[in-house]
């Protein structure tokens, strides 16, 4: 009972750990509700660029937590939304956002999906609409029959 005990510990030590440093803690003052607001809903919708899928808010790695900061210094400069989403693009490029904007190099994740099931129904109105298979033609013959009789009757 005793190393079932040890046990236990041992596992709730080493998940325990592992759920503790899980997300970033830093703690910024804000002037106004409205910042605090604007410094969430950016960081959420920035990508972190070392990160394959994840935000600023969620990452912990040691350049979303300098662009968090540089989130935070922009904001305290009263720089607008469109500007410090900007500056990131300049910085990082377009992969530092979550929605691409739409340009020539972005195109076809914008639209592709829905050409493809554009492309897709009409495929499917081509193959319903098609002419249906006369019934004379699936009858057999009066010669089929009786080969058909031959080799069923020869068993």
């Amino acid at each position: 009972m005793r190393l079932f005990s040890i046990f236990i510990l041992i596992l709730a030590f080493t998940f325990g750990a592992n759920v503790a440093s899980a997300s970033p803690v830093e703690t910024y003052e804000f002037n106004d509700e409205v910042t605090k607001i604007r410094f969430q809903a950016l960081s959420k919708e920035l990508r972190c660029p070392k990160c394959q899928n994840q935000n600023l808010a969620d990452s912990n790695s040691p350049i979303a937590a300098d662009l968090r900061r540089e989130l935070y210094e922009l904001l305290q400069q009263g720089k607008a939304d469109s500007e410090i989403v900007n500056f990131m693009v300049d910085r990082y490029g377009e992969f530092v956002l979550y929605r691409p904007r739409v340009s020539e190099l972005t195109y076809i994740l914008w639209f592709g999906p829905a050409v493809l099931i554009l492309l897709g129904i009409i495929v499917v109105i081509v193959i319903v609409r098609r002419k249906p298979v006369d019934k004379k033609v699936l009858a057999l013959s009066s010669e089929q029959k009786e080969k058909l009789k031959n080799l069923t009757n020869n068993k």
